[in-house]
């Protein structure tokens, strides 16, 4: 099964010091169950803001989305963008590689 990953990178209104993404949520699913969970982050996540007065929600693509989100004094602009993992380094648990 895919694993996923939801990462919130900000835009606009954010400090310097605050322009690295975040992962909201990873999990194994199918791409319907990540698409959704990517929705899902879209519709709640609400960065710094103690209480979102209002949510804009843009469609980049199947994958990705555009959210803006407005508090009382301030407005963030935040990119969420869905990763399906397709490398991983570490052995599965149990395996040996025993070739040189």
């Amino acid at each position: 099964m895919p694993r996923w990953i939801v990462l919130a990178i900000p835009v606009d209104g954010v400090s310097e010091t605050d322009r690295n993404a975040r992962t909201l949520v990873e999990f194994e699913g199918s791409t319907e169950e990540a698409e959704t969970a990517l929705l899902a982050a879209a519709n709640s996540y609400e960065h710094k803001l103690w209480k979102v007065r209002r949510r804009e929600i843009f469609n980049c693509s199947s994958r990705s989305y555009f959210i803006r989100i407005h508090g009382r004094l301030t407005t963030y602009g935040l990119l969420l963008q869905l990763a399906e993992r397709v490398q991983d380094t570490v052995e599965p648990a149990g395996g040996h590689d025993d070739h040189v």
